[in-house]
């Protein structure tokens, strides 16, 4: 039997439920990897004592991205509903979501981070969103990208497909903390800010400060979705930077 793709388990006495990628180096966040996050935070959004989560990533790396073959014409639309169901309950959940980041977190990798509450990072950790460069673009961090840091810095990062590392990170405001440990740094956030206080009290407090913007991030994942499919691939370009990258070799754009 295959292992699982992401692990979990409750800790701190079920106060803590953690979440781990688990299918290292790459931790590819594809259909079954996104289908067992969604499938973990349904199980236990209803656990009473619960007043956080712990996401982090087995590996060098937290994840290189999305599958680009689940990118493709005949499977994106698929792949674009059901992370974005993703996205949403991450951002909807009723305790903080804690996200801890080694290497590089790319692609929809960096999305499924970005629905979450603070990021803990390594200084050397690596941050983008490379989707540009297959020409393609990134629906989801186009849209959460904005809650983090300033515009221009989200549409620099979301045209450019460039990395940044852990310390211009910082310096965003996209990651919240720098530690050679990012698991241990959120494990202390948790044990001193999180778990003294009420569930319900958690529960209420995350829904007040992020109902705006929930409601705002649903009607704009579904604009870009609508983008994404019914403008951008049926452009030449979109489907040969795609095949380029899964035939290995560099795209000729036709700028159409």
């Amino acid at each position: 039997m295959a292992e699982l793709p992401v692990r979990a388990w409750l800790d701190r006495d079920g106060a803590l439920l953690r979440l781990r990628l688990a299918r290292p180096k790459a931790n590819i966040c594809d259909a079954a990897m996104i289908a067992a996050l969604h499938a973990a935070l349904d199980a236990h959004r209803g656990h009473a004592a619960l007043r956080g989560v712990l996401l982090d990533a087995e590996g060098p790396h937290f994840s290189f991205g999305a599958s680009v073959e689940e990118h493709l014409a005949d499977r994106c639309a698929a792949m674009l509903a059901s992370l974005h169901a993703l996205i949403l309950a991450l951002a909807e959940f009723p305790v903080p979501v804690l996200v801890a980041v080694r290497g590089q977190c790319l692609g929809g990798g960096l999305e499924i981070a970005l629905a979450g509450g603070p990021i803990f990072a390594t200084a050397d950790a690596q941050f983008g969103q490379p989707e540009i460069k297959l020409g393609v673009f990134a629906p989801a961090a186009s849209c959460l990208l904005g809650w983090r840091i300033s515009p221009v810095a989200a549409e620099d990062l979301l045209c450019s497909g460039r990395s940044i590392g852990g310390s211009t990170a910082l310096a965003l405001g996209l990651v919240q903390m720098l530690a050679d440990d990012p698991e241990a740094a959120a494990l202390a956030y948790f044990d001193e800010h999180l778990a003294p206080r009420s569930a319900a009290a958690l529960a209420c407090a995350v829904t007040a400060v992020r109902a705006p913007r929930v409601r705002e991030l649903r009607e704009r994942l579904a604009e870009v979705e609508r983008l994404y499919l019914e403008r951008l691939m049926k452009t030449r370009d979109a489907n040969e930077g795609l095949a380029a990258f899964i035939e290995r070799r560099t795209p000729a754009w036709e700028h159409r």
